[in-house]
């Protein structure tokens, strides 16, 4: 079983910066091959995905923070980061990680099939 604890949560003023960190823990689990997530939600909202990193390093981010975040994977530390820079009330939230397999859809597309989640972080961005 795969355990994953953020921390790095803050309060912070908008146009600041934070770095998230997701330390995964467990036997028998092959962080380096292994694609992994960002995940927030707010208040009052569904979550959203906010950051994803393959097996392979490539990454993907929606518009909404595409520019200001940074997904990156110490596979040596077996550990996640999420670099936050310029934020804004707008990702105020909780935080969460996720780690799972590579899988194809039935088009042939490969996601992540997020099989394990951390307990969540608050960011709290302020004007």
């Amino acid at each position: 079983q795969l355990q994953l604890v953020e921390s790095g949560g803050d309060s912070v003023q908008a146009g600041g910066s934070l770095r998230l960190s997701c330390l995964a823990s467990g036997p028998d689990y092959s962080f380096s091959r292994s694609c992994m997530g960002w995940f927030r939600q707010a208040p009052g909202n569904e979550l959203e995905g906010v950051a994803t990193i393959g097996s392979d390093g490539g990454t993907s981010y929606p518009d909404s923070v595409k520019g200001r975040f940074t997904i990156s994977k110490d596979n040596a530390k077996k550990t996640l980061y999420l670099q936050m820079n310029n934020v804004k009330p707008e990702d105020t939230g909780m935080y969460y990680c996720a780690a799972g397999a590579p899988d194809l859809d039935r088009y042939g597309k490969v996601y992540c099939a997020f099989d394990y989640w951390g307990q969540g972080i608050l960011v709290t961005v302020s004007s």
